[in-house]
C-alpha cells in the first residue's frame, strides 16, 4: 500500500500503480478507505459450505473402500468403474483423488516405479571454440547386407566445425576414448574443462570412454533418455553427410573406402561448405575468426550495391551480416536463442 501511494504522489495513475504491484484498483480501495490500511479480512471471512460437499460419513467410506485389500493398489481411476460394476457409487474419480489428498493418502500405488518428470536437458553455451563439442556415432552402409561401418564424429558446436572424425568396424568405448584424445590434443583443450555432450549409448558411457574424459578433464553430458533432440547439432551434421552428391548410397566396399570418403567429406564440409545458422561462412572461418572481415566485406559490398541503384532495393534492408553470437546447446524454452540453437 506504501508503495501505491508513493507512485500516485509522485503523479503515477492509481491503476497502473495497482497493476505494479499486482493487485486490482478495487482491492486497493477495500484495503485503503477514509486515509486508513484497513485489516485483512480474508481469513476471517466465513464463507458458506458448498451445498454439494461430501459429508464426514462419506469420505470415510471413500477412505476405507480404498484401503480394501482389494484396491490398496489401485488408482481411483480403476476403484470406480469396479463399483459401478457391482452396482455401488460413492463419488467420482475426482472426488476420490480430493479425499485421498486430504488425508495424506494419494501415493503411487502398485510395485512399479512411481513415474518421474524428465528435468529439462542441461544447458551449455559455446562462447568461443573449444568450449562445447557434441558427439555420435552413426552407421555406415557397406555392400554386404546386414554389415556396417561405424562412424565417429565430434564437433565444436561454436563454429560446427568436425574437429575429429574416424571411421572403425565396430562401436567401442576404446576408439572412442582414443579418438578423444587425439581431438583433444589437436584443439588444444587438454585440461580445460571442455563440455563433451553425447546421447546414451553404450559407447558413450561405457567405462572406458569416460574414465578418459575424467582423466582428461572434460566435462561430460548426455542426452535425458528416450529423447532424440537433446543432441541436435550431431543428428544434424549426419544428415548433412548422408545427403551429399556422392553419398554411395550402394554401401561401401571397404573400410578404407569409407575412410577416404569421410575424409573428403570433412574436409568439404569444414573448408568449403558455407553453413546457413553462420551467416554463410565455412565452419573454418567462423573456428578462426575470419567471418567477422568476411561478413564486414559483405555488408560494406552491400551498401556500395544498394547505394547505387536505390530504386532496386526500395525500403529493405540490407542482409544481415552480423557475425552470430555464442551457440547454446539445448537453451531453455521461452528464451529467445532460436538462431544461435539450430544446428541445420
Amino acid at each position: 500500500m506504501k508503495l501505491i501511494r508513493d507512485a500516485k504522489q509522485a503523479g503515477a495513475r492509481l491503476r497502473l500503480a495497482c497493476e505494479e504491484v499486482e493487485i486490482s484498483l478495487r482491492t486497493y480501495k477495500r484495503w485503503f478507505k477514509r486515509g486508513i490500511i484497513q485489516a485483512d479480512k480474508r481469513p476471517e471471512a466465513v464463507r458458506p459450505t458448498p451445498s454439494n460437499k461430501l459429508s464426514e460419513a462419506e469420505q470415510q467410506m471413500i477412505l476405507s473402500v480404498s484401503n480394501e485389500t482389494r484396491f490398496a493398489s489401485l488408482p481411483p481411476t480403476q476403484i470406480v468403474p469396479t463399483l459401478l460394476d457391482e452396482g455401488v457409487y460413492y463419488a467420482s474419480e475426482s472426488s476420490f483423488y480430493r479425499v485421498l489428498k486430504a488425508h495424506n493418502q494419494l501415493h503411487h500405488r502398485g510395485r512399479s516405479m512411481a513415474p518421474n518428470a524428465n528435468k529439462l536437458p542441461d544447458t551449455f553455451v559455446a562462447n568461443r571454440p573449444g568450449e562445447v563439442f557434441c558427439w555420435d556415432i552413426t552407421y555406415l552402409p557397406s555392400v554386404v547386407r546386414g554389415q556396417f561401418y561405424y562412424l565417429y564424429m565430434l564437433e565444436d558446436i561454436f563454429g560446427r566445425k568436425i574437429v575429429g572424425a574416424e571411421v572403425y568396424e565396430c562401436e567401442s568405448g576404446e576408439y572412442a576414448a582414443e579418438l578423444l584424445q587425439r581431438t583433444l590434443i589437436h584443439e588444444n583443450a587438454l585440461y580445460t574443462g571442455v563440455v563433451l555432450h553425447s546421447d546414451n549409448g553404450a559407447p558413450m558411457k561405457s567405462q572406458t570412454m569416460r574414465a578418459k574424459a575424467y582423466e582428461l578433464g572434460v566435462t561430460t553430458s548426455y542426452s535425458r533418455p528416450r529423447v532424440s533432440n537433446d543432441n541436435p547439432f550431431a543428428e544434424s551434421l549426419f544428415r548433412t553427410c548422408k545427403y551429399r552428391p556422392d553419398w554411395p548410397s550402394h554401401g561401401f566396399k571397404s573400410l578404407e573406402e569409407a575412410r577416404r570418403w569421410v575424409l573428403t567429406f570433412t574436409r568439404w564440409y569444414n573448408y568449403e561448405h558455407k553453413h546457413s545458422q553462420l551467416r554463410f561462412v565455412t565452419p573454418h572461418q567462423r573456428h578462426t575468426g575470419q567471418d567477422k572481415s568476411i561478413l564486414a566485406n559483405r555488408q560494406s559490398r552491400l551498401e556500395l550495391a544498394k547505394q547505387a541503384n536505390p530504386s532496386r532495393w526500395g525500403k529493405r534492408k540490407i542482409r544481415n551480416c552480423e557475425p552470430v553470437g555464442p551457440t547454446t546447446l539445448n537453451p531453455t524454452r521461452g528464451v529467445n536463442e532460436k538462431n544461435e540453437s539450430k544446428a541445420a
